[in-house]
């Protein structure tokens, strides 16, 4: 009776159980960093930053203590969906490979498309379209071959 309970507690926000979760996990912040330490490396006024949000912070706080905040704000709610995720999701195989396929889509194309278009924008003259779009074909390349949704075998 006590593993039927689900008690979300500070730990499962917080400390992702070591699944494909976590990979996930690992994957989705590559593409948020990469967006971080760019705009770190090439802006040198806040004005120059295209996100209004992180603009405000970076004026407020100054270049690199606001983009900070800004992303650690911005993404702690993803961070804490995908650790939770990590020790309560669990589906059947079948059901397994659609959901997991559906997520991984989904954070291609608004997490690391989003963000590897905005880290892109600052060396590579490109449309945002295409920035985007190869964003999201990297990261769905490098999930298929490091998350691997598809795997034969179910062992969490």
């Amino acid at each position: 009776m006590e593993k039927l309970k689900i008690w979300p507690s500070l730990k499962y926000f917080c400390f992702p159980k070591s699944n494909h979760w976590l990979k996930r996990i690992l994957l989705v912040f590559t593409f948020i960093f990469f967006d971080y330490f760019v705009t770190l490396i090439f802006c040198r006024t806040p004005c120059e930053e295209a996100n209004l949000y992180a603009r405000s912070f970076m004026e407020s706080f100054g270049i690199p203590l606001g983009l900070t905040l800004f992303v650690l704000i911005a993404n702690l709610p993803i961070y804490m969906a995908l650790s939770l995720d990590s020790h309560v999701v669990r589906f059947p195989f079948k059901i397994d490979i659609v959901a997991e396929t559906l997520v991984d889509v989904v954070f291609a194309w608004f997490v690391a498309g989003l963000h590897f278009s905005a880290g892109t924008s600052w060396f590579w003259y490109a449309p945002e379209l295409m920035r985007q779009s190869l964003g999201m074909l990297s990261y769905l390349s490098l999930a298929f071959l490091l998350v691997k949704p598809h795997k034969l075998h179910y062992n969490d």
